[in-house]
């Protein structure tokens, strides 16, 4: 459902996705994919619907499915590094700072699938400051949809996954965090045809209240 009238949610972690939820890259990557596009002869539209949300080796996997993997590992390193270097047009989602300043001393990570360096770039480039637990693709053996990165999430803040909401804008995000038992909050312009629990357009959208016993209260709409 769309947040118009104010939605009350309870949780006790909040794990949030970074491409399309904290940080807008949209334009970096489509430079990067559609380039990667145009060199293996693929339509840069339809790749496009792939790759948000995924470690780019897993979206290729689905793009070029006869290709080894190693293949795809080794191109991902290329286009990882690819995306590391162009921060250009990488801002804020609107809201994004207030929403990060508003969570400091509560339990929350970020669960990218950006590797350190790329994540660290885009945040740096969005001025927007690291949460202190992060799950990035270094840490785990599946990219989303898998549930694994929400889960080492939860586990690293000592949380029950039922206990916890997610935000995310993909359609691969959205399920890892369904798979994972959490509750979703969708955010942007590609969250509301995957059934989030709630939509946002942005992040000026949410507001956060810190329960006396431990829980986090989400005010959205």
């Amino acid at each position: 459902m769309t947040a118009t009238a104010t939605t009350v949610l309870t949780a006790r972690a909040l794990l949030l996705d970074m491409d399309g939820t904290l940080v807008n890259s949209d334009a970096a990557v489509e430079r990067v994919w559609r380039r990667w596009a145009d060199r293996h002869g693929l339509d840069g539209d339809e790749v496009m619907k792939v790759v948000h949300g995924r470690q780019g080796y897993a979206s290729m996997a689905l793009l070029l499915p006869d290709r080894p993997m190693e293949q795809n590992h080794a191109d991902n390193a290329r286009m990882l590094a690819e995306e590391t270097a162009d921060t250009e047009g990488v801002v804020a989602i609107p809201g994004a700072p207030e929403f990060l300043a508003s969570l400091r001393g509560l339990p929350h990570a970020l669960v990218t699938s950006a590797d350190v360096p790329l994540s660290t770039a885009r945040m740096a480039a969005a001025g927007l400051a690291q949460p202190d637990v992060r799950v990035t693709a270094e840490s785990v053996g599946a990219s989303k949809p898998d549930p694994e990165g929400f889960l080492k999430g939860a586990a690293e803040l000592g949380v029950d996954p039922a206990d916890c909401i997610a935000f995310e804008d993909s359609g691969a995000g959205i399920a890892a965090a369904r798979a994972a038992g959490m509750r979703v909050v969708g955010v942007g312009p590609r969250a509301g045809v995957h059934a989030p629990d709630v939509v946002v357009e942005d992040l000026t959208r949410v507001r956060v209240e810190a329960g006396g016993d431990g829980t986090v209260r989400l005010h959205i709409g």
